[in-house]
């Protein structure tokens, strides 16, 4: 299809923001067009696939709590491929395990006799976990905020249960290793680990967007084609031009900060995933082990293949290892990286062959408070919209919803009739 001169919206932007806004505005009924300046769409949310292995775009999960998911596709669909609802955690020669106690209740005694923290941390925690999963969202964000950091000494949390379990597991999670997030985005994201379950599509990340894309008319999915400028009622691509009521700039916040001079750049974390592949698996379960022995290389680490066998050859065996910050390859990296998976799974990792190095300068938005209600304003002025994680929350729900929201904005800027 050759690239339109005139339509009522255009969005600039194919990841999980800008297909949610274009989903929405689909079913409204407004004419759009969704301009994408790579080979595909998905954005960060992606899978290269190499000689059999499945790589995502980094180390990233479905969580079926979240949402605007199950709100946009048949969450069935993905065929999931899910991890335990625990994590392993590494303190001297010995793995402990700690588990959810709301999705697994009948291993709870064993998390309570676990060797990492004291029984008062896990119960504390437990009891923290619960509190965030049954509070209703709007509540949760009225509450006082502060740091992720703060809110877990508040809950009475010791420091060897923090340093030992929470900060490398939630370092991983928002590529925040001070936990300087806000307490507010913490409890949305403690909230959806508690009340779901985390997994991987069997044919890798990408088929997320895909799915999302899924009822979307084609055609109207422009592909490579990369935006050079924009302003009020115009895009300019490599193209040419495109005339427009509005313009939705969903890219990620580099791109768009490029884009719209008025709009500042948010601070970015960096987040780095190496891929080994092994012939044998170094632990037969799909959980995730973190580093207590706070050494702060590893954040976490996990044989991908044990939930999702389809993202290895037969026979072979996948592992990721996340790494806080950017960490560009090279030998001396490597060799860390391969003594410090020897020590967390106990078995050497020097056969293993590193399939890949994933360094992700820009991976999530800071979301240092304040973060209040966790919406920043979307609508610029002039017909001009922003979208995207870093307008609510750094995760893949802060995307969809971000998209979805902004779509709302256009829509009733139009004076089109929003729907549910």
């Amino acid at each position: 299809m050759s690239q339109p001169v005139e339509v009522d919206v255009v969005i600039v932007g194919g990841g999980l923001a800008g297909l949610a806004a274009a989903r929405r505005l689909d079913r409204a009924g407004v004419e759009w067009l969704l301009v994408e300046g790579s080979d595909r769409i998905g954005g960060r949310v992606t899978t290269d696939i190499v000689d059999g292995w499945h790589l995502d775009r980094g180390f990233q999960v479905v969580n079926t709590a979240y949402p605007r998911i199950p709100a946009l596709i048949d969450i069935d669909a993905l065929d999931l491929r899910f991890f335990t609802s625990g994590v392993l955690v590494r303190r001297g020669a010995d793995l402990h395990r700690l588990v959810n106690p709301m999705s697994e209740p009948l291993a709870a005694a064993a998390t309570l006799t676990s060797g990492v923290g004291t029984l008062s941390d896990r119960l504390k925690f437990a009891a923290l976990a619960t509190r965030c999963a049954t509070t209703p969202p709007a509540k949760l964000l009225q509450a006082r905020e502060t740091t992720t950091q703060e809110m877990l000494r508040r809950a009475g949390l010791s420091h060897r249960m923090i340093e030992e379990v929470l900060r490398p597991f939630l370092s991983g999670v928002f590529a925040d290793r001070s936990l300087e997030t806000s307490s507010h985005v913490f409890s949305m994201v403690l909230r959806s680990f508690t009340r779901g379950r985390i997994g991987v599509p069997a044919a890798g990340m990408a088929a997320l967007p895909a799915a999302i894309a899924g009822p979307l008319p084609y055609p109207q999915l422009l592909i490579g084609a990369r935006t050079l400028s924009l302003g009020p009622g115009l895009v300019v691509t490599e193209a040419g031009e495109i005339h427009c009521k509005a313009v939705v700039v969903a890219t990620d916040p580099g791109a768009a900060a490029e884009l719209l001079p008025q709009l500042p750049m948010p601070d970015m974390h960096g987040l780095t995933t190496f891929y080994f592949g092994a012939d044998r698996a170094p632990l037969d379960e799909p959980t995730l082990v973190l580093d207590g022995d706070r050494r702060e290389i590893i954040a976490n680490t996990v044989v991908v293949s044990n939930a999702a066998p389809e993202y290895a050859p037969t026979g072979k065996s996948l592992i990721a290892a996340s790494v806080v910050g950017v960490s560009a390859p090279s030998a001396a990296s490597e060799t860390v990286i391969r003594v410090e998976l020897s020590r967390m799974y106990g078995v050497s990792a020097e056969p293993w062959e590193l399939l890949d190095v994933v360094s992700i300068p820009q991976a999530l938005p800071s979301a240092r408070g304040p973060q209040a209600n966790l919406r920043k304003p979307v609508n610029l002025g002039d017909g001009l919209f922003v979208a995207g994680d870093h307008r609510d929350s750094p995760s893949i729900q802060g995307a969809l919803a971000g998209g979805w929201r902004t779509a709302g904005a256009v829509l009733a800027w139009l004076g089109a009739r929003v729907p549910a």
